[in-house]
C-alpha cells in the first residue's frame, strides 16, 4: 500500500488531537505534515492524501492553511487521490459550516485530483457550507463539530476511516 500524506493545520490543537486520533485508529501508512511547515514539493511525493484543517470566523480557512493557499492553488492534483476532514461551528457559524474543506476541495477537483471520503449532511444543522455538494446531500469530507457535537467525533472518525482505507484501496 502506498503510503499517505496527510498534511493538516492547527490553531487550538482541536484539529491535531483528531489528527492523532485518526493515526492511532487507521491502518494506513501516513506520514504527517503539520501545514504550517508544508511546501508544494511535499504534495509531489504522494498519490495519496489526506488534508484537514478548521474553519475560522467567517469562512475563513485555518491560518496555516490559509498562509499556503496561494501556492496550494497552483499544485497539480491528477492522478491524486485526496481525502479531507474538517472541524467547525454548525450553530455560531451555521452559514460557514466547515467552509474550509469545500474551498481545499474545490481547487484540488479543478487541479485534476478526485476527492473520496464524502459525508452525509445528516445529522448536522447549518444553514450553508462550501463543503456540501451541490444536488447532493454529502459533504466533500468528514465534518466534525468539537464544539457542539463533541461526543459523536469518536464514532464519526471510526467510520469515515474506515469508508477512506476502502476506498483509497479501490
Amino acid at each position: 500500500m502506498d503510503t499517505i500524506g496527510l498534511i493538516y493545520g492547527s490553531d487550538t490543537g482541536m484539529t491535531e488531537e483528531v489528527t492523532h486520533n485518526l493515526i492511532d485508529i487507521s491502518n494506513l501508512d501516513i506520514d504527517v505534515i503539520e501545514a504550517e511547515v508544508v511546501k508544494k514539493s511535499d504534495f509531489n511525493r504522494y498519490n495519496k492524501l489526506i488534508l484537514g484543517l478548521s474553519t475560522w470566523y467567517d469562512g475563513d480557512l485555518q491560518s496555516d492553511w490559509e498562509n499556503f493557499f496561494d501556492e496550494f492553488e497552483t499544485i497539480d492534483f491528477s492522478g491524486k487521490t485526496v481525502a479531507l476532514y474538517g472541524l467547525g461551528d454548525q450553530y455560531g457559524y451555521g452559514e460557514y459550516f466547515i467552509d474550509g474543506v469545500g474551498i481545499l476541495a474545490t481547487t484540488i477537483i479543478q487541479n485534476g485530483g478526485t476527492v473520496i471520503g464524502k459525508w452525509p449532511i445528516e445529522g448536522y444543522d447549518f444553514t450553508e457550507s462550501k463543503a456540501k455538494i451541490e444536488e447532493e446531500d454529502l459533504f466533500y469530507g468528514l465534518a466534525l463539530d468539537e464544539d457542539n457535537q463533541p461526543e459523536l467525533t469518536g464514532d464519526r472518525l471510526q467510520q469515515w476511516v474506515a469508508q477512506i482505507e476502502e476506498e483509497f484501496d479501490n
